[in-house]
């Protein structure tokens, strides 16, 4: 049952609220002024507030401020005699779902009151799979190596330098790249993923910048590219050692000049993009080769982060094994299992050439295969499967 809750210092006015919203079958609550609003708004969670405007105490505006300034998820309908566009905007400013005028037409005010209520279950929605992301994404362990990791991931992402995250296959590259992404000032903007390895040369211009209509024979309509689409946001060049020659010269361009210019056009367009780079290769060894832009390798090797193999943080291993155990359990709405000790013991003693990833996939694996505890025999049996 959805809860609201209704401030306004007439009583009458409450009275006449309250009646509709219970014939309506929600739960509601009343504040005969501004202080008793924020007061029960900020210990109660109500999905919304009718709010008025004009109160004693504190007006509605300065209740609706002080609520989102502490976080407050409530969506704040506010309600007023004085109907004219400057309250409008100013509640629209301050954060309000929607501005309504008394007497409010009952049918308006029903539609805008459930309206509200499906904003707020949206906002619960998105908090909580941000949460389980943000989980499913958090980088494990205590080892050095990956102390060290966590460490310049919490003092580079509040800035906006571009950083170059390096390491082999499976290590864990793109999830350090989603956290610095997540606590950067622009986690409420979009995190644009391009794996320049798995598209064709031939199209990572047009997979990078967009394209025009009929820039080339399959380009049948105007293409928006990844840079354009991160806009405001970040932009993660996975893989970014198998990028061909002429498409590095533009995303070095498009790094200096913050524009680019679509494939067979002539516009350049500003762009506000964070970028992050990964790759498993050896980028002085591809510059010396021929093969990358040490131009480039410079503008992007802002912050470098050295993402370790597993062997490399062995001791790491129980922890990650944990946390695969309770995320696979997650995913499958299973009871989360245990390891014995001499599994996990033997668990550490593996070469793990797929490094993280591998891991995860073979304790998804044991969850299939085994029974409420994971045994050493089970560990050697299906462990040894990726061997």
């Amino acid at each position: 049952m959805a809860k609201i809750l209704i401030v306004d210092d007439e009583k009458s006015i409450r009275d006449a609220l309250r009646d509709i919203l219970e014939y309506e079958g929600y739960e509601v609550d009343e504040g005969k002024d501004g202080e008793e609003g924020l007061e029960l708004v900020l210990k109660n969670p109500y999905d919304v507030a009718l709010c008025d405007i004009k109160m004693p105490k504190m007006d509605g505006l300065d209740l609706l401020l002080k609520a989102k300034e502490e976080g407050v998820p409530t969506q704040f309908v506010m309600v007023s005699a004085f109907g004219n566009v400057e309250n409008a905007v100013e509640a629209t400013k301050r954060g309000a779902f929607d501005f309504i005028t008394k007497p409010p037409d009952l049918n308006r005010l029903l539609v805008t009151v459930r309206n509200a209520i499906e904003k707020s279950k949206d906002v619960e929605v998105i908090k909580t799979l941000k949460k389980r992301i943000y989980r499913i994404n958090e980088i494990v362990g205590e080892s050095d190596p990956i102390k060290k990791v966590k460490e310049t991931i919490d003092r580079v992402a509040p800035t906006e330098a571009r950083v170059l995250i390096t390491g082999p296959n499976g290590s864990g590259k793109e999830m350090v790249a989603k956290q610095i992404h997540e606590k950067s000032n622009r986690s409420n903007q979009i995190l644009v993923e391009v794996n320049c390895a798995a598209i064709p040369s031939e199209l990572i211009e047009s997979e990078l910048f967009g394209h025009e209509k009929g820039a080339f024979t399959s380009a049948i309509k105007q293409r928006i590219g990844k840079f354009e689409q991160a806009d405001g946001g970040t932009l993660f060049l996975d893989e970014i050692g198998d990028m061909s020659l002429s498409a590095q010269a533009k995303v070095l361009r498009a790094l200096q000049e913050s524009k680019i210019t679509r494939v067979g056009g002539d516009k350049e367009i500003k762009i506000n993009v964070r970028v992050l780079a990964a790759t498993n290769k050896d980028l002085k060894k591809e510059i010396a080769e021929g093969n990358f832009r040490e131009d480039l390798f410079h503008r992007l090797n802002v912050i470098p982060i050295h993402v370790p193999a597993l062997t490399d943080r062995k001791n790491d291993i129980p922890l990650l094994a944990e946390k695969f155990l309770q995320d696979v359990a997650d995913e499958y709405g299973d009871a989360v299992k245990e390891f014995e000790p001499d599994a996990m013991e033997h668990m550490k003693t593996l070469p793990w050439t797929g490094n993280v990833r591998e891991l995860r996939n073979v304790v998804e694996r044991l969850v299939i295969m085994c029974g409420p505890t994971i045994t050493l025999d089970d560990v050697k049996l299906y462990a040894a499967l990726g061997y």
